[in-house]
């Protein structure tokens, strides 16, 4: 049995962990708070996603995330604009006054990657990130199959509580 110091779990967790800490020590001086960067890196990949989206992919009630943009759209660094094709949601933008922020916090990532990374070979470090995103797509799809079995099983437990 492995100790939860080995698990790939605990690993992952704390790398994650420490990867943040390190960040925000780095971040200090951009004003931002830890969920203000998380949410602008997610909007510099997924330009556009709906508010609602977005809460998902935090991990953030959406409630919570209102507020968040709201401080950022204070602050000029994304406007939210009508979904033309839902008028009741929301889709969301980065502001030209946001590049140079986020231009900042690559940097400070890259510093930190490096730090994670420094005792790695470029070879290890390829082997890593492949793997890691190997584990990434397996648990999509394992992701995707539980939610399959889910819809399957409640269609079963629909279909078995119209017959009683």
């Amino acid at each position: 049995m492995k100790l939860p110091e080995e698990s790939l779990g605990f690993l992952v967790n704390d790398v994650s962990r420490l990867m943040r800490r390190n960040y925000n020590r780095r971040a200090q001086g951009l004003g931002l708070s830890l969920a203000q960067w998380r949410a602008l890196a997610f909007l510099a990949r997924q330009e556009g996603v709906k508010q609602v989206t977005l809460a998902d992919s935090l991990e953030v009630q959406p409630i919570t995330l209102a507020r968040l943009i709201d401080r950022l759209e204070e602050a000029g660094l994304v406007t939210r604009r009508p979904d033309p094709d839902d008028r009741r949601a929301i889709r969301l933008y980065l502001t030209p006054k946001a590049q140079p922020l986020l231009d900042q916090m690559w940097a400070l990532a890259a510093k930190t990657h490096e730090d994670a990374l420094k005792d790695l070979s470029e070879e290890a470090r390829a082997v890593l990130i492949k793997s890691l995103l190997q584990a990434k797509q397996s648990l999509l799809s394992a992701e995707n199959r539980l939610c399959g079995e889910d819809a399957e099983k409640a269609e079963r437990n629909d279909n078995v509580s119209k017959r009683t």
